[in-house]
């Protein structure tokens, strides 16, 4: 990641689109950060770009080019966009995570 300075930070909930449509993608909810323009999502070591006319994800990894769902917390707790594989919520995001769903 590059260094540009603070860096906006927030949980959120990241599903990679596999090619295969009909397969679910590994999902979770985690600590992302932006670039300083918003148009690039960090996380786990993935640089997701934002790009509007996707079909079936909203962000290309830079590296891969594989596409990647990335999106706020759903307070109703169905932030799967397709599917209904296990989300897994990282260790570290989890208070942050149950703060926001606790406001339903």
């Amino acid at each position: 990641m590059p260094d540009t300075g603070p860096m906006r930070r927030r949980v959120m909930y990241v599903e990679h689109k596999p090619a295969v449509h009909n397969e679910d993608g590994a999902a979770w909810i985690g600590w992302v950060t932006f670039s300083k323009t918003g148009r690039t999502v960090y996380t786990r070591g993935l640089r997701l770009q934002r790009w509007p006319g996707l079909f079936c994800g909203n962000h290309l990894d830079r590296d891969t080019g594989e596409k990647y769902w990335v999106s706020g917390v759903k307070r109703r707790g169905s932030n799967r966009l397709y599917g209904n594989a296990p989300v897994e919520v990282e260790p570290d995001a989890r208070a942050e995570y149950e703060r926001i769903t606790a406001r339903r």
